[in-house]
C-alpha cells in the first residue's frame, strides 16, 4: 500500500507549511466504489495508516503500549471532523500528511490532509499540491480495566443480568511519557527546520 516516504520535499507552494510527516499511498480498487472514486470512509483509513506509520518512524511500534505493571494502554478515536474537497481516484498516488499535532494531557489532536501533486502548467512548471480532504482527529489515551468475569452459580440460568455491559471497561489516562517525548521532539525538529 505504501510507496515512498518524504520529508523535505518542495512539492507544495502557496504558503504550504512543511508537514511533520508525509507518506505516499497507492489507491487500489478495494479503496474505491463502483465509479473508481475512493469511498468516503476510506479517507479515515488513509489518515489512520499515516498516523500508524508516523508512530513507527518515531520508534513506537503499535497503538498498544504495555506498562511495567503489565497494564495495557492504547488509543481510541474520540472525535473526527472531516472535510472532503475533491475526489480521490483509482490508481493515483496520494500524499497523506500530518500537518500539525497538539498534545493534551490525555489526548492527541492530529490535523491531517490528503493531497495530490499536480503541475502548474505555467512557464515555471512548478509542482503544486491540491488538498483532497482534511481532518481534525482527536485520539484519547486509555487503559483497559479487564477483570475476569465470575462464573454463574446456576448452570440453568445462563442469561446475563440486565445491568451487565459487554464492553471492555476503559479509563482515560495521561499520554505516556515515551510517546509525549517523541512527539515533542518531532515538533521541535520541524520548528528548527523552518528557522
Amino acid at each position: 500500500m505504501t510507496t515512498t516516504e518524504h520529508k523535505n520535499t518542495n512539492t507544495a507552494v502557496n504558503n504550504d507549511i512543511e508537514p511533520l510527516f508525509a507518506k505516499d499511498y497507492n489507491v487500489y480498487i478495494n479503496h474505491t466504489d463502483a465509479g473508481g472514486i475512493v469511498y468516503h470512509a476510506n479517507h479515515l483509513v488513509f489518515f489512520e495508516n499515516c498516523r500508524r506509520d508516523w508512530f513507527t518512524k518515531l520508534g513506537l511500534n503499535g497503538y498498544f503500549l504495555q506498562t511495567d505493571d503489565g497494564d495495557i494502554q492504547h488509543f481510541v478515536v474520540s472525535q473526527a471532523d472531516l472535510q472532503y474537497k475533491r475526489a480521490i481516484l483509482l490508481d493515483e498516488v496520494i500524499s497523506v500528511r500530518i500537518d500539525k499535532v497538539e498534545l493534551k494531557p490525555a489526548s492527541i489532536i492530529f490535523y491531517q490532509s490528503i493531497r495530490r501533486s499536480t503541475s502548474d502548467n505555467s512557464a515555471t512548471d512548478k509542482t503544486i499540491s491540491q488538498i483532497l480532504s482534511s481532518t481534525k482527529i482527536v485520539i484519547a489515551c486509555v487503559q483497559n480495566l479487564v477483570k475476569p468475569e465470575p462464573m454463574a452459580n446456576n448452570e440453568t440460568n445462563n442469561a446475563q443480568p440486565d445491568n451487565a455491559v459487554n464492553t471492555t471497561p476503559m479509563r482515560p489516562i495521561r499520554v505516556p511519557k515515551e510517546l509525549r517525548d517523541a512527539i515533542e521532539q518531532a515538533i521541535s525538529e520541524q520548528t528548527n527546520e523552518r528557522l
